[in-house]
């Protein structure tokens, strides 16, 4: 099996090749390590190899191993990719860097509350349900340009992009296309699409940030 820093080159390898291949709008595309549901000792080794940009879904488990790895790499920057509830707001703005999952009027209000409070303005992304799925969080993708531009200037977050997960066993290309259609009407520049499976179809379509988990943890180093 090939260590932390094997994985990281491959992954980094087809994102830049897919890049280059595609021709993507962004001259850069970051790689957000999704290390939910793994230990300190399990994210050590990319963060040793390199690694700088993490994911997680959790404000509670961020909040038991991020502020320890973060005191031995303090260059570490966070993304909050899962679903917020705002009893969980304060935590969440202390803790991360960015917040990818603004779905809803009241998050945004909670969130600009808690920034003012820390004196802090976190960049954000809005969370599309692009595949209009119940079972999934987000704003609906013929309310997601209304609801960027109230959280804008009703609430004041500095929104800078749009973050999808399309349907599951669905071709995600079209998916991701709508999310770059959406982000054009919207005027911002980021987009966090794309996962494991399908991240270098993200590229092609101008994914800014691509969310990889699997690709990089396995059960084996859980």
């Amino acid at each position: 099996m090939a260590n932390a820093s094997e994985r990281l080159e491959i992954i980094r390898a087809r994102m830049e090749r897919a890049r280059r291949r595609f021709g993507a709008p962004p001259s850069r595309v970051e790689l957000v390590a999704v290390s939910k549901t793994f230990d300190a000792a399990a994210i050590r080794p990319f963060l040793k190899a390199g690694q700088r940009l993490f994911g997680e879904n959790r404000v509670q488990e961020a909040k038991e191993k991020w502020p320890g790895l973060r005191a031995e790499f303090p260059e570490v920057r966070l993304h909050l990719i899962g679903p917020l509830q705002t009893n969980k707001a304060r935590e969440a703005v202390a803790l991360f860097d960015v917040i990818e999952t603004v779905d809803r009027d009241r998050l945004a209000g909670v969130l600009r509350t808690e920034m003012a409070r820390a004196g802090k303005n976190l960049p954000v992304f809005v969370q599309v349900n692009i595949g209009g799925e119940e079972q999934k969080s987000g704003i609906a993708p013929a309310e997601a340009v209304g609801f960027v531009e109230r959280a804008r200037h009703a609430h004041g977050l500095d929104v800078v992009g749009l973050m999808c997960i399309p349907p599951e066993g669905m071709p995600s290309g079209p998916y991701f296309a709508h999310l770059a259609v959406l982000a054009r009407e919207a005027s911002v520049e980021k987009l966090s699409m794309g996962m494991s499976g399908d991240f270098e179809t993200a590229i092609a379509m101008g994914a800014t940030h691509v969310r990889v988990g699997s690709a990089l943890f396995d059960e084996r180093v859980k």
